[in-house]
């Protein structure tokens, strides 16, 4: 069957794209393979009417509110080639190996965190280890909270993250604040530990214990860190999209409608810009869906 639209990812901002062109009546694909990046979070903060949820009930309540429509569908695959077939249509081809068109794409695939390599902490990433203070910082605040350094941007981490609590920056040998940062640090009462962070441990009572290398130890309720991003899927590069480096790592080039550096191919959600969450991905999404039908109607 030829569609519409096909959107690759089924996550926040696949389903905000989507649900936009099924509630005009075209034929809508997603295609997803159920592997969110936030799977890790038991709950979902900062979302407007969905505070506390878990993120899988809410995106299990947005794909049945989807196919609600009958021109929507959802695949449960992988998309792992596309390419463009003629002069305005594309084929997606699943690990499946089934092939579908589609006359426009909504790029929705999202992005991989590169953990920074200390023991324990992927087991502890999206529990008591975190990235973001606006989706969880409030339920760690008033205390004592670490930031796991792992390059500059750190310092604006550290900084920020101070209005939840008595933060510490840890240097981890990726980071060493000169003279002016110190002064920056200092003014926002921000501790700086130079030593390196080799173990995460909880401490039984949800906090965590944080191993030095020189034998030292430090409890914080929780620790922060921004690890670089890479793309989750190739399709983006397969398609010949341009590409820019955001804070964290390369980011799909998208102009003021969402549309990449390949007509008829959009892109939204944190594949398409440096700062993320779920309430960015549903508006970018939900711009992308918009833009893509229009071009549906107006070429």
């Amino acid at each position: 069957m030829q569609y519409d639209l096909a959107v690759v990812g089924g996550s926040f901002a696949g389903l905000a794209a989507a649900i936009q062109v099924a509630r005009a009546g075209r034929k809508v694909l997603v295609i997803d393979a159920g592997q969110p990046r936030n799977r890790f979070a038991e709950h979902s903060h900062g979302f407007l009417g969905q505070d506390g949820r878990a993120p899988g009930a809410i995106l299990a309540d947005a794909r049945r509110q989807l196919l609600a429509y009958p021109t929507a569908r959802v695949v449960s695959e992988r998309a792992d080639k596309a390419v463009a077939a003629g002069s305005s249509d594309f084929e997606i081809t699943t690990d499946g190996d089934e092939t579908f068109g589609a006359a426009r794409l909504v790029l929705a695939t999202g992005v991989r965190d590169i953990l920074p390599e200390v023991a324990g902490l992927a087991e502890l990433w999206g529990r008591s280890v975190l990235h973001c203070p606006y989706c969880h910082g409030y339920e760690v605040s008033g205390g004592p909270l670490g930031v796991l350094a792992t390059g500059p941007m750190s310092l604006h981490q550290a900084q920020l993250i101070a209005d939840w609590g008595d933060v510490t920056l840890f240097g981890n040998g990726l980071f060493e604040p000169d003279t002016d940062q110190m002064r920056a640090l200092e003014s926002r009462k921000v501790r700086f530990e130079p030593t390196t962070v080799i173990e995460l441990r909880e401490d039984g009572s949800g906090g965590l214990i944080v191993h030095l290398d020189d034998g030292r130890k430090a409890g914080v309720r929780a620790m922060f860190t921004a690890p670089r991003n890479t793309m989750a899927s190739s399709l983006a590069e397969q398609l010949g999209c341009g590409f820019t480096e955001g804070l964290l790592g390369p980011v799909i080039s998208v102009d003021e409608r969402q549309q990449t550096t390949v007509p008829g191919v959009y892109a939204a959600g944190d594949a398409a810009r440096s700062m993320h969450n779920i309430a960015f991905a549903v508006s970018g999404g939900t711009f992308a869906g918009v833009c893509a039908h229009q071009s549906l109607v107006f070429g």
